[in-house]
């Protein structure tokens, strides 16, 4: 297992024990995985809300109403260093490496943050240049962004609650790139591909899909439990589902899109994969 601290700096919703706000007890515990599944289907969004208000800090977890009440100079200089830390020093290899790659090409596109949370990848993103539109399913996840963004002086930049997969519909369809920093792989595969299908009608051919998630030697490394188990063991109490993804499995999510490989990488010691994929038709 990764330490908590290289998980926090990653960003991801990892397991992260003695936060400023625990993670509440798994709310569908009680389900049996046929049964957490068919929820999930039947209204995602309302299954992964309950966990998805926490967002990770340099070395706990945090509520993002709890952030909303420091005042605007806390909040940037808690932001800041969490960023810093983050990408530098030894997590440069965990999170720094992509934001050098990505700073450049990202600069002038139009770029869909899909799960967006604290915005640690898509505030730096505005900042070297990029149009960015922050996607998420909780509101004070939003509002932390619009605060921080206005503190920044960022105008380069929107901001979008997803409600329901209806509520996708009415996002801009000319996105250059969807980039999905491990948001797509805490819901089973058959709810994912339902949202992948909406979010690609705002993809035109020749976009670009992004994505982190965790690779398949890692689920099996670590038990090759039940992904309605799985979740806690890599994101914390209260996480309800995760998936690991392959380039084959991702592919077949996006279907009937389909895809060129422009990056298929494991890294840091095959803890996460990362895919950079060009829509062809």
């Amino acid at each position: 297992m990764l330490s908590r601290k290289i998980y926090a700096m990653l960003g991801l919703r990892s397991a992260v024990s003695g936060g400023r706000k625990p993670s509440p007890v798994h709310p569908y515990a009680h389900l049996s995985e046929n049964e957490l599944r068919a929820l999930f289907l039947q209204d995602p969004f309302s299954v992964l809300r309950k966990k998805w208000s926490e967002v990770p800090g340099a070395s706990d977890r945090y509520s993002t109403q709890s952030l909303l009440a420091m005042s605007d100079d806390d909040l940037l200089r808690n932001w800041e260093s969490n960023r810093h830390a983050a990408v530098t020093g030894a997590n440069f290899s965990v999170r720094g490496w992509y934001h050098l790659l990505y700073r450049d090409v990202l600069k002038g596109k139009r770029v869909m943050d899909v799960g967006s949370g604290l915005g640690m990848d898509g505030i730096t993103f505005a900042e070297n240049g990029a149009q960015i539109t922050f996607v998420d399913i909780v509101d004070s996840n939003l509002e932390v962004l619009r605060r921080l963004c206005r503190i920044k002086g960022l105008s380069n930049v929107g901001y979008y609650l997803l409600t329901d997969y209806s509520s996708i519909d009415s996002l801009p369809s000319d996105f250059d790139v969807i980039w999905c920093q491990g948001s797509m792989i805490n819901a089973p595969f058959e709810a994912m591909r339902v949202e992948a299908a909406a979010l690609l009608k705002h993809l035109p051919v020749g976009g670009r899909w992004i994505e982190l998630a965790y690779p398949k030697v890692r689920w099996e490394r670590e038990g090759r439990l039940p992904f309605s188990v799985w979740g806690e063991h890599t994101d914390g109490p209260g996480t309800p589902w995760m998936e690991w993804y392959d380039t084959e499995k991702l592919l077949a999510r996006l279907q009937p899109a389909t895809f060129e490989q422009v990056l298929a990488i494991d890294f840091h010691s095959h803890d996460f994969n990362w895919f950079d994929l060009i829509r062809r038709s």
